[in-house]
């Protein structure tokens, strides 16, 4: 399984969205700070979670987030944190 993730900095208040196959120990990585992009983000919350089967589609996804098209998606994310709705 290949996971999709989006973590939110309760520091900055921004987003980060990343992939890997080990959910549970990849949030651990970043709230321990051995991931250089969001150490000095920390805390960090999993916000949301996709589940693939292939790492292509995973792949693709994690793309489609990441970029310009994903304003949509990241404005309801925060959105929803506001409001304090499940996610």
């Amino acid at each position: 399984m290949y996971y999709v993730y989006v973590l939110y900095s309760l520091k900055d208040n921004k987003f980060y969205i990343g992939k890997c196959r080990d959910l549970y120990q990849r949030i651990e990585k970043h709230n321990n700070g051995w991931v250089r992009s969001t150490r000095y983000r920390r805390p960090l919350q999993l916000v949301h979670c996709e589940v693939f089967a292939e790492s292509k589609d995973a792949y693709l996804r994690e793309k489609e987030l990441k970029y310009p098209s994903a304003g949509k998606f990241k404005k309801e994310l925060r959105e929803r944190l506001k409001l304090n709705i499940p996610l």
